[in-house]
């Protein structure tokens, strides 16, 4: 094998590796500008949201909005807050409104027994008519 066949050889190594770099380096670039890309687009989304959390007054609950199907009259409808604004939110507001809303339910659901019972004739449970 002559000797410039050694020079031939590693000049074709030294360009396909920078080959093999610049591809890289394209492919990085590419993917680093539609990460930027994203990020840019979530911070728009996510300034959209309200700058003061939801306070407890604001809280929607539904205990007597009940259907006519039985189910929550209310399920669209009422001052939520939007996705997400719990991230933001102080610990204590997001504890209470989430008992608030667990009272809610378990009051709706006492609501609807005692009327289903009412129209069917059934007796009712004590602990349904007990007044809370």
């Amino acid at each position: 094998m002559p000797w410039w066949s050694w020079i031939v050889i590693w000049i074709a190594l030294v360009a396909l590796s920078l080959l093999f770099f610049g591809v890289l380096g394209v492919r990085l670039f590419r993917q680093f500008m539609a990460t930027v890309k994203e990020l840019g687009e979530a911070g728009e989304r996510f300034s959209t949201f309200a700058s003061s959390p939801l306070t407890s007054g604001s809280a929607a609950v539904h205990v007597g909005a009940v259907g006519s199907n039985g189910d929550d009259a209310g399920n669209g409808a009422g001052p939520y807050a939007e996705p997400g604004a719990a991230v933001f939110a102080p610990p204590a507001l997001m504890r209470h409104d989430y008992h608030a809303s667990k009272i809610a339910r378990q009051e709706a659901r006492r609501l609807r027994r005692i009327r289903r019972k009412a129209e069917r004739g059934q007796p009712q449970a004590l602990r349904d008519i007990d007044l809370r």
